[in-house]
């Protein structure tokens, strides 16, 4: 029986707003993008489940969970919570690439999440 892959997402503005960096871990890998432009940290966090589901896609995993720690991106992934105005275009990109089978998308604790290590070990203390 295959266990199911879990995919860590984490986005930053640095400052906020300001230059957006996204981190995924996944399958002991950690990928980080930091061309993603400009924005605030919902930007960036939006663009980091993006980023989490492309890379899911790209390993061709059938069976995964999307691990992240903002409680509001999670929300409106799931439709849970209403998804207005700047954030609507993200969902709307979300649901696109994800195609007929929404993943599942949780929320963890930022200590848990991978992703967001993987990018705060890639700043100075």
């Amino acid at each position: 029986m295959a266990t199911r892959t879990k995919v860590y997402f984490d986005g930053g503005a640095r400052p906020n707003p300001g230059k957006i960096e996204v981190a995924v871990f996944a399958k002991g890998q950690a990928t980080i993008r930091r061309d993603l432009g400009t924005g605030g940290n919902g930007d960036a966090e939006w663009l980091a489940l993006i980023e989490g589901l492309i890379v899911a896609q790209g390993l061709g995993l059938e069976d995964f969970v999307l691990l992240g720690d903002a409680s509001n991106v999670v929300a409106k992934a799931n439709g849970k919570m209403k998804c207005r105005d700047a954030d609507a275009p993200y969902l709307e990109r979300f649901r696109a690439l994800a195609g007929e089978t929404v993943p599942r998308v949780r929320y963890i604790k930022r200590f848990q999440n991978l992703a967001g290590i993987a990018l705060q070990q890639t700043h100075d203390r």
